[in-house]
């Protein structure tokens, strides 16, 4: 049986308190200070810290007290080829998304909490002690930051009065292995930049999908794109964007719909309606320059 906007309510609530009482104070303490205390997990720009873990397993181990029935993917436990993201309802969790910004100190990084039931998320909170902003949201029940109900501003959208957040991300391998990824990602940063091309406005980068998320469910981004990025980098933001009236698509081509998991994204803010959305997907689709491939 599916849970109740009730349930879902209380569930966001308990995701609040553990973010604001025992993530936030060790992330803001912790900020800038880890500087010579990481390793590499996939090749020199993809970063964890021992703080990483630490956060992990407090949120891991209060979840599991609290819901002891429920599923729990986090970003330091996942294990390739054998975590999955089924129908049961599942955490998934990154203890510090911005691990980068986190290491130098910079003051976006935070900390993602979702839940998602039948794949797809319905509960997510996203908290940045450094700045003060708590967002949070549940399925049917809104969109609030520091509990105050988020309102996005009525404006048109358009591709090319947009701003757009687009990061470098951890992958950056050129084709030469077989891996285009890279080369997709800067032809297609060129192709929206381009007078000859998309020309949009301009575009912005926090290092946080989490907040990247959030910036455009508050609607003070347009859109943000995104390949290489995994489900606890966009699940709690998911939730929110569709809160606040936007959308969550593939960022990839005609996809249309698409699982938490599939690592490849385009979220698009609200504030509009979804006639003008959809012809915003279709104008910015029509600007990525190949097909980007990932595995979970």
């Amino acid at each position: 049986m599916a849970l109740t906007k009730e349930q879902l309510k209380d569930i966001e609530t308990s995701l609040v308190d553990l973010a604001s009482k025992e993530v936030g104070p060790l992330l803001k303490e912790k900020a800038g200070t880890q500087f010579d205390a990481f390793d590499d997990k996939a090749n020199q720009v993809d970063l964890v810290t021992a703080v990483d873990k630490k956060i992990e397993a407090i949120i891991k181990e209060s979840l599991n007290k609290l819901y002891p029935d429920f599923k729990f993917v986090g970003e330091e436990t996942y294990q390739p080829g054998t975590t999955e993201i089924g129908k049961e309802p599942t955490f998934i969790v990154d203890p510090i998304d911005g691990t980068t910004n986190f290491i130098h100190g910079y003051p976006y990084s935070c900390t993602s909490l979702g839940l998602v039931e039948n794949g797809v998320p319905v509960v997510g909170v996203v908290y940045n002690p450094h700045l003060n902003m708590m967002f949070h949201a549940s399925k049917d029940n809104g969109a609030r930051l520091n509990g105050e109900p988020i309102k996005v501003p009525e404006r048109d959208l358009t591709l090319q009065q947009s701003i757009i957040a687009l990061e470098a991300g951890s992958e950056r391998s050129s084709g030469s292995s077989g891996d285009d990824n890279f080369d997709i990602k800067q032809a297609t940063y060129k192709n929206l930049l381009s007078d000859k091309g998309g020309y949009i406005h301009g575009s912005r980068s926090c290092g946080s999908a989490a907040m990247n998320m959030c910036l455009v469910a508050t609607g003070k981004l347009d859109a943000y794109w995104e390949g290489g990025c995994w489900a606890w980098d966009v699940c709690a933001g998911w939730c929110i964007v569709t809160e606040c009236g936007g959308m969550v698509v593939g960022g990839n081509p005609n996809a249309w719909e698409v699982p938490v998991d599939e690592r490849c994204y385009l979220a698009v803010r609200g504030g509009c309606t979804n006639p003008s959305q959809k012809t915003f997907v279709e104008n910015f689709w029509s600007h990525v320059a190949g097909k980007l491939k990932y595995h979970w």
